[in-house]
């Protein structure tokens, strides 16, 4: 099994538990996705039940976009770019908001092949929005994806950036 099969099958077990433990709390999850393009919810999506739990996405690949349907200030994405903590935690509260969903979660970075305003390919931020409160998770994953080609090295990011939402996600709905 090679390593994008290992994080899918990751990323599944993971979904399955963070929908088994949304409905067993009556909550229900959206995502902003940039990197991610929509993986993540898709990932949710595939558990059966989630749709007692998944309110919806927004895929907000242009930056302009996080703005227009996120929310995202136009001054923080002008200040420091789409690539940000700060970007990643008004991407989830404006996925809760526009969704109607006690979680939000947010996934900017950069998955490659170059690097985006100074960031290197491999970092990645992820916001989680719960029920007003916001936290901010940091992933890079450019040591991993070093040794393997662009496409590859993407779609490890990628993942591994899914994956890393669900488990902010599991372990803010815990705390």
């Amino acid at each position: 099994m090679n390593l994008s099969e290992q994080l899918r099958n990751q990323g599944r077990s993971l979904s399955r538990e963070l929908v088994q433990l949304c409905r067993a709390k009556g909550l229900t999850v959206a995502t902003a996705e940039s990197l991610t393009a929509g993986l993540c919810a898709a990932t949710i999506a595939d558990i059966p039940g989630a749709s007692s739990v998944l309110r919806g996405g927004l895929v907000v690949y242009a930056t302009e976009l996080k703005h227009d349907l996120a929310g995202v200030s136009a001054s923080l994405l002008k200040q420091v770019g789409a690539v940000d903590p700060g970007v990643a935690i008004e991407l989830a509260a404006g996925a809760a908001r526009r969704c109607g969903a006690d979680l939000g979660l947010g996934l900017t970075g950069v998955a490659g092949p170059d690097p985006q305003d100074g960031h290197p390919v491999g970092d990645v931020f992820i916001g989680v929005s719960y029920r007003g409160e916001g936290g901010v998770y940091t992933m890079c994953a450019s040591q991993r994806a070093d040794s393997m080609d662009s496409e590859s090295a993407r779609q490890v990011i990628r993942l591994q950036a899914v994956n890393e939402a669900l488990v902010a996600a599991l372990r803010t709905i815990k705390s």
